[in-house]
């Protein structure tokens, strides 16, 4: 009996210690490995260095607790959404939603009407939120409830970027002064000025024309999207309005500002425009020559400002670079996600993919001004890349980092503004150019008809 009871004893422990183990690894195990798959959006120089950062977590941390990341790039935000979406909704011959996925909280919140996602707060100490940017950290939690299911990974915002060899010619032929180029009221105004000095040419173009409206909403005192209380509220001030009205499609339609290619690096590459406001992000794309029509080219040179304003307001600038979220699945599914995104946002990784992309870092310590600094300089970074960055690190220093509100309907709500005032401005400015009298498109009759018409629009996607 007493041997008997010995056997029972060792028994129960042996169990024990297994399950413990089986706690302590989650479910992971070196010799069956997990494979998380992760979709994302990413590109060209961007998704190489992300890929190389899958294989060196594969190669070390993620041999070692028995996990695989599989990543692949869905080329753009609206082909990464539509996969999710059709895999969300189990569409016949969609893929299998994937454990890790980048989003913002708009794509976010409406996927979670058919999936579930993870509580990062489940997996994140409070000592852990401490390494993070706090603001990047908080952008994360969204919807009604306030849950955390957005990690920061990289972010991003928007900065004035200068064909700076064909800026010179101008300003020493007109005495155009760089200063003109903080207020949106200077930039047009030096636009009509270098329309004037170049016989027609075009000055300036703008990518993510959505964030224009929104942030200057905020600046001129009108939150366009209010989320101080469910639902969401609009408030689509008229007066804003045309002031947004006055200094984008105004300049627009007389010819002071352009638009032709995909983005406006690609403007600039064949000499539509010499100014632009893009995403810190695209800083890898301004050209380093400009070729023209004849084929001819020549080298020009890259100046990064801070995103202009509106006078006499407070300076604005958006926060965004979506997040990666989890869904949820295994515990072992699950603590292998996160596992990966919290090495991937560690100081030296941050560092690695930031110095590549135009991206800030979300870790305290890696977006410092001088460690950041001093990563740049000793890896020769892209000289344009580390001022796109070291420009976004000056903004988020003196500017109020606006986070657009997410909500249900948010995407469509934000594409009525991304393509109306643009869409009406290219029209417009072509009719004019066959011919067509200036006096119609610039009277107030036509801004209040398109103010009605967006308004309405809008009001199908917010309260």
């Amino acid at each position: 009996m007493k041997k008997r009871l010995s056997i029972l004893w060792i028994l129960l422990l042996a169990a024990l210690t297994l399950c413990g183990c089986s706690n302590d690894n989650h479910g992971l195990s070196k010799g069956n490995p997990t494979t998380i798959s992760v979709w994302h959006y990413y590109n060209g120089h961007t998704a190489s260095r992300f890929d190389e950062l899958v294989t060196e977590f594969n190669n070390t941390v993620g041999r070692e607790n028995g996990v695989i990341i599989t990543a692949q790039s869905m080329s753009s935000t609206t082909d990464l959404e539509n996969a999710l979406w059709n895999s969300a909704s189990e569409k016949i011959g969609s893929a299998k939603m994937p454990n890790i996925f980048q989003c913002y909280p708009d794509t976010a919140l409406s996927l979670k009407s058919k999936i579930t996602l993870v509580d990062f707060n489940e997996y994140i100490t409070e000592d852990e939120k401490l390494t993070y940017v706090r603001q990047f950290l908080d952008s994360g939690y969204i919807g009604q409830d306030n849950a955390w299911e957005i990690f920061p990974v990289a972010k991003s915002t928007e900065v004035l970027m200068l064909n700076k060899t064909d800026w010179d010619k101008f300003a020493r032929d007109t005495g155009a002064d760089i200063y003109s180029l903080q207020t949106w009221e200077g930039l047009a105004m030096t636009a009509q000025e270098y329309y004037e000095w170049s016989e027609g040419k075009a000055f300036f173009g703008r990518d993510s024309f959505a964030n224009y409206p929104i942030l200057g909403s905020s600046q001129l005192g009108h939150e366009l999207f209010n989320d101080s209380s469910y639902p969401i509220t609009l408030d689509f001030d008229q007066s804003v309005m045309k002031k947004v009205w006055n200094h984008f499609y105004v300049p627009y339609v007389n010819g002071y500002y352009s638009q032709v290619g995909k983005s406006r690096c690609d403007d600039v590459r064949v000499g539509e425009i010499i100014a632009l406001v893009c995403s810190s992000s695209n800083a890898a794309y301004f050209p380093n020559e400009v070729v023209l029509p004849d084929g001819t080219a020549y080298p020009i040179e890259c100046m990064v400002l801070p995103l202009p304003n509106f006078k006499d307001t407070a300076p604005y600038a958006v926060l965004q670079g979506a997040g990666m979220a989890v869904t949820k699945s295994t515990e072992a599914e699950e603590y292998a996600s996160v596992l990966f995104l919290k090495w991937f946002t560690e100081s030296e990784q941050n560092l690695k993919f930031s110095a590549s992309s135009g991206y800030m870092p979300v870790s305290l310590e890696a977006v410092k001004t001088d460690v950041i600094s001093a990563y740049l300089e000793e890896h020769s970074a892209n000289a344009v890349i580390r001022d796109a960055i070291m420009t976004s690190l000056t903004q988020m220093e003196k500017y109020i980092m606006y986070a657009p509100t997410g909500f249900v309907g948010g995407s469509q709500a934000k594409d009525v503004l991304e393509r109306t005032m643009p869409a009406l401005a290219i029209a417009d400015r072509s009719e004019i150019e066959n011919g067509a009298p200036p006096d119609e498109y610039l009277s107030e009759e036509h801004f209040k008809e398109w103010y009605a018409d967006t308004l309405s629009e809008l009001k199908q996607y917010c309260n």
